[in-house]
């Protein structure tokens, strides 16, 4: 039965390891520049293929950021059931946040292209909307998905602190990451910082943790840890 068990988390190390690598990657091809550009409203209807293959991507990162915390509800659970809940929760809020996020970058494709059918170059209204749909966007993606997922990171990264499901380390850069990342997040709110070079030294260190977790997890998996009434 003990070794049915260990067997079993280890499959879910590995598996959890995966979805932060495909997280991750999907994360990078989902970035669209021609959205990001000047004349994104002229540049997005004229490549619509690399608008769509963003949405693809990101789409993808879906599957990613509720199925890390769900793969580990059952590990953290034995030790803190309220943290590894709250870890599902954020990551299924993060899970809305990006199909919203896919919506929106679909309606300014779908703007674009009838900008470029009714030749508006100069159209206030739909520079306007346009625009307010780009800001719509960033905040999504930057600020209201990031602080999800990165909630959810939290709660799970607390957990393996506590346990010593992963090397300790780990998860002390796993925690510093996060709050650097939270900051990020709310320094772009405010918009005091941008999609800049601070804005991703911020969040380097967490993507860092993330893709070391992953090859830990994959190649070692979990620490074997007694139950701990503490955490309950």
């Amino acid at each position: 039965m003990v070794r049915k068990s260990i067997n079993s988390d280890r499959r879910s190390a590995v598996i959890i390891g995966v979805l932060i690598l495909a997280g991750v990657v999907a994360g990078l091809f989902s970035v669209v520049p021609v959205i990001d550009g000047a004349d994104y409203l002229v540049e997005a209807s004229t490549n619509s293929n690399q608008v769509l293959l963003g949405a693809f991507f990101q789409l993808l990162m879906v599957v990613s950021y509720v199925g890390i915390p769900i793969w580990l509800y059952p590990i953290l659970s034995k030790h803190n059931k309220g943290f590894a809940l709250g870890s599902v929760a954020f990551g299924i809020i993060a899970g809305v946040f990006i199909m919203i996020g896919v919506i929106t970058l679909l309606l300014l494709l779908t703007l674009s292209h009838e900008f470029a059918k009714t030749g508006a170059l100069d159209s206030s209204f739909v520079q306007i909307l346009g625009g307010l749909l780009r800001e719509g966007r960033d905040l999504v993606n930057h600020v209201a998905t990031t602080l999800a997922f990165v909630l959810a990171m939290f709660f799970f990264t607390c957990v393996f602190y506590q346990t010593r499901l992963v090397p300790r380390w780990l998860s002390a850069l796993g925690l510093i990451g996060s709050v650097l990342s939270i900051l990020a997040s709310l320094l772009f709110m405010i918009r005091f910082i941008g999609l800049d070079a601070a804005y991703m030294m911020l969040n380097l260190p967490i993507a860092l943790q993330q893709l070391i977790l992953a090859i830990w997890l994959i190649m070692k998996g979990f620490s074997q840890v007694k139950q701990d009434p503490v955490f309950h």
